[in-house]
């Protein structure tokens, strides 16, 4: 069985072909340009590789209401040419295959919960800090999905007393993208971040807005682990920071196992960046059955 997966960004298009296992066979980079260009692009790969289904995990905001007549759509998005796309639709028409369908985020937090460091749990949220951040959440083993789909990576954080920026995020000033994510601490700095690697000071507070998120993700959500991905997670000192901020956050409000063992709570991704292009490979999985 030979498998499609689209792992959609806003600035390229990871396309891949994959089977049962999660095993990826073959693999193309293409540039995000106008939907014409880019979709035509896409199908033809698809095409060409015959394949038997097809799970795409995609930039958003997106439609994901199978009842809804938006169903597939990528809809508010700042990339206008994308905007209101019927993506779904589209590759339905051209492939006549079944199509998964989620956040790019997700697809990674079902790439990590299938294959990764969540295989073990039912419950796990999966969090990429790079450009953006984002956050999969997987329920018994579901993503989640609700009135839209989990745009976490907005909620609102208090600022460190001694932090004057004002944040990158044009909706919200002291969201934990708008503090936290690379644009952030470039804007803040002036430097981007691996130029930044040897001043504890900025990994210090990174660590304070990272940390203050994940305490309201384990009071809220209750997940059994805690994945951390994306570019700005590739700086090592940064993880000890995090496991030590949450625990003073939480101040002994919370004893689990888990807590009491937090190096393996919340810890790095397993699949070498491979989680999203393996969870769409899963969500077409799922859709065929």
């Amino acid at each position: 069985m030979r498998i499609g997966a689209l792992e959609a960004g806003g600035t390229k298009m990871v396309v891949a072909i994959g089977n049962e296992q999660g095993e990826i066979l073959d693999r193309l980079s293409i540039p995000t340009q106008t939907t014409e260009t880019t979709m035509s692009q896409l199908t033809e790969y698809f095409k060409d590789n015959s394949i038997d289904a097809l799970g795409i995990g995609c930039f958003g905001p997106i439609d994901l209401i199978r009842e809804s007549a938006t169903y597939g759509y990528i809809t508010s998005t700042p990339k206008l040419p994308w905007r209101n796309y019927n993506i779904v639709g589209t590759f339905s028409e051209a492939l006549q295959v079944p199509i998964g369908f989620d956040t790019d985020v997700n697809a990674s937090a079902i790439g990590e919960a299938t294959w990764g460091s969540a295989k073990d749990v039912k419950n796990s949220i999966y969090i990429t800090i790079g450009t953006g951040v984002g956050v999969g959440v997987i329920i018994d083993g579901k993503p989640h999905h609700g009135m839209l789909h989990p745009e976490a990576g907005h909620i609102l954080l208090a600022k460190h007393p001694k932090d004057t920026f004002k944040g990158t995020c044009p909706y919200h000033e002291n969201c934990m993208e708008g503090l936290a994510a690379g644009p952030a601490i470039e804007a803040r700095y002036g430097k981007k971040a691996y130029e930044l690697a040897e001043q504890v000071e900025v990994w210090e507070l990174e660590g304070y807005y990272i940390a203050q998120a994940l305490v309201n993700y384990i009071l809220t959500l209750s997940p059994q682990r805690i994945i951390l991905g994306g570019g700005v997670m590739h700086q090592e000192q940064l993880m000890p920071i995090i496991h030590r901020e949450v625990l003073r956050l939480l101040n002994g409000y919370i004893i689990t196992p888990q807590l009491q063992d937090i190096e393996n709570y919340i810890v790095l991704p397993k699949l070498n960046d491979n989680q999203g292009i393996m969870g769409c490979i899963k969500l077409a999985l799922n859709e065929m059955r």
